[in-house]
């Protein structure tokens, strides 16, 4: 028989979910009062979460120990497995020394550091999150920026706070997509109400970065960029989600915010260029001129890897690399071992999608790149060794953090919060953002957020009047803001940021600007719900479908051929371009470039 959730424990909501919250006010005040490393703050939470789960919940044992074994399995994969693979990428383009011309590149378009961060962290981060999402953002331009040679802190600082304006339409839509299965609320409805939400966050994020790098006054300096970046993402995300639905705004949003962003820096130079206080002068050396085949080769890493991420998230290739290369089972001892509050079975089916998971992309992308950038295969052996020492204590973390991810999530203790938010009427839009926010910081998906909150969003809007599309889109709104102070995006940003150990000074860092935007968006919902109601997009709810069809692989396989074709011909093109002997003042020098 099952174990049966209880909700309210004490038979008041308002003490219980004081009691639910304990082991989340203890990661904040282990990581802000106490400084402790982000492993040890994720396992004394998980003893404490368990503790609760059984002597207040009532949870058995075996099920409060299944239940958190469970979700440090999906920690190792795939979470685990595209913070390693995106890190032995970057690091094999700085072992190759192709990332000194990367450098020296960036240096061409601007050296000044505030305008990098739009590129790399805001524009180039988005275009990630769009295509791969699920923590490769972070970890690959964390990594890149303090391979430009920025201060780590704000490396994965800065990259963790600009991986706001994209998460809600991450991985091709995915988290909207999952809003609308939960809710049956159409997805273009629920993209549309993101999409006059959002738009707003973009516009500011990029002064909100600059201000937090350099200050008000260096700001003032770059405003026109600022400008040029933040409204033309915007503009673009406005119109693709409100038009073209939630598979693109971030893919065609980041490169678009790139593209007129370079080309202002083509007629457009600051004043001053601005770098770090105590910073070392820069010593690239621009006498030294790259060809274009130079440059070609020493991005194609990243270029190889936009296709294949892109091709990735392509339906049909995703259902052929599943039908090929998938294990799934029953977790045992967990699988409907714990009904919900209404008696239905909760599922606990693990995926090992071995072939279309992100991280398998990102692994991809890196050996083929391996022979194209000149090194060896021997030579990239020793490098993931060295990825997986430099993980090593990142890799406990993120385990850690979803193990207790799901021992609340089972247990019921993240519900009382919920239904204690819930309870609070009128005034419930204002909270529909935190419920969000709550469900990434602690599962570090806004997928997994709205497929766990997003039901209750819709009957809570529903029986105060409020139309539930404002409210679930606010679930996903709130949930942007949580990504980065959750503890699994901490863990990869100071991994990939080289602040392995120092998590505590990565949250501390980022925890007020999460609150700041998160009362922002607050306040918007608020208005949109009983002030700007013209702003709801108008729909009807979806008909459940109960016949599912089966996938036609053909079109997957054809996509995949094509994707061989593409690849070949890049690799081929690179190599051919680059046969050619280097003269002299054209060789790589890794110690020239700095």
């Amino acid at each position: 028989m099952a174990w049966k959730q209880v909700i309210d424990p004490f038979n008041n909501i308002a003490l219980s979910a004081l009691v639910a919250v304990l082991p989340i006010l203890f990661i904040f005040w282990a990581l802000i009062i106490k400084k402790m490393k982000g492993y040890k703050a994720s396992l004394f939470a998980i003893l404490i979460a368990i503790i609760i789960a059984i002597v207040v919940y009532g949870m058995p044992i075996p099920l409060a120990l299944l239940s958190t074994a469970n979700g440090a399995l999906y920690g190792l994969f795939p979470i685990c497995w595209i913070v390693i693979t995106a890190v032995f990428l970057f690091n094999i383009t700085v072992e190759s020394g192709q990332f000194e011309i990367i450098k020296h590149f960036m240096a061409s378009i601007t050296s000044d550091r505030r305008l990098q961060a739009l590129l790399i962290a805001f524009s180039f981060g988005s275009f990630l999150e769009g295509t791969a999402g699920f923590g490769a953002p972070v970890a690959i331009t964390a990594a890149m920026l303090v391979g430009l040679g920025f201060n780590p802190l704000y490396a994965a600082g800065i990259c963790l706070i600009a991986n706001t304006a994209p998460v809600a339409f991450g991985a091709i839509g995915i988290p909207i997509t999952v809003a609308s299965q939960v809710t049956s609320i159409p997805e273009m409805a629920i993209s549309q109400m993101v999409g006059r939400t959002l738009p707003i966050l973009s516009v500011l994020l990029p002064f909100y970065l600059v201000i937090l790098m350099s200050g008000y006054k260096k700001t003032i300096e770059v405003v026109p960029a600022i400008l040029v970046s933040g409204i033309s993402f915007a503009l673009i995300q406005w119109f693709s989600s409100n038009y073209l639905g939630p598979a693109l705004p971030d893919v065609i949003a980041g490169i678009g915010s790139i593209v007129a962003l370079i080309i202002f820096l083509k007629f457009w130079k600051p004043a001053t260029t601005w770098r770090f206080p105590n910073e070392p002068a820069p010593t690239i050396n621009l006498e030294v001129q790259y060809t274009t085949a130079q440059i070609i080769k020493a991005w194609s890493p990243f270029m190889l890897l936009t296709i294949i991420i892109i091709a990735w998230g392509m339906q049909p290739i995703k259902e052929v690399l599943n039908a090929v290369g998938q294990v799934q089972f029953e977790f045992p001892g967990l699988h409907n071992a714990i009904s919900d509050k209404n008696g239905n079975l909760l599922p606990h089916i693990y995926k090992f999608n071995y072939l279309s998971a992100a991280g398998t992309a990102i692994l991809l992308s890196a050996l083929i790149s391996i022979p194209v950038i000149g090194l060896k295969f021997s030579e990239a052996g020793k490098i993931i060794i060295k990825t997986l020492n430099q993980l090593k204590y990142p890799i406990i973390t993120i385990a850690s953090v979803l193990g207790f991810a799901y021992i609340v999530n089972d247990s019921g203790i993240t519900i009382t919060m919920a239904e204690a938010l819930a309870n609070t009427g009128f005034l419930f839009p204002f909270f529909a953002p935190v419920l969000g926010w709550l469900g990434v910081f602690i599962t570090g998906s806004d997928t997994s957020a709205n497929a766990l909150f997003g039901k209750l969003q819709a009957a809570t809007a529903t029986s105060i009047g409020v139309d539930p599309v404002v409210t679930v889109a606010a679930n996903v709104s709130g949930g942007v803001v949580g990504k980065m102070i959750s503890p699994q995006s901490i863990a990869v940003a100071a991994a990939a940021g080289q602040l392995v150990g120092k998590e505590s000074e990565l949250f501390r860092f980022t925890v007020k600007h999460s609150f700041i935007m998160l009362i922002f968006i607050c306040f918007i919902v608020l208005a949109q719900a009983y002030v700007f109601q013209w702003l709801i997009p108008e729909y009807q709810n979806l008909v459940p479908n109960a016949s599912a069809a089966t996938p036609d692989l053909t079109k997957g396989y054809t996509y995949l051929l094509l994707l061989v074709v593409a690849i070949a011909a890049l690799a081929g093109v690179i190599t051919v371009m680059t046969r050619k002997k280097l003269i002299p003042n054209e060789t790589i020098k890794p110690g020239l470039v700095k």
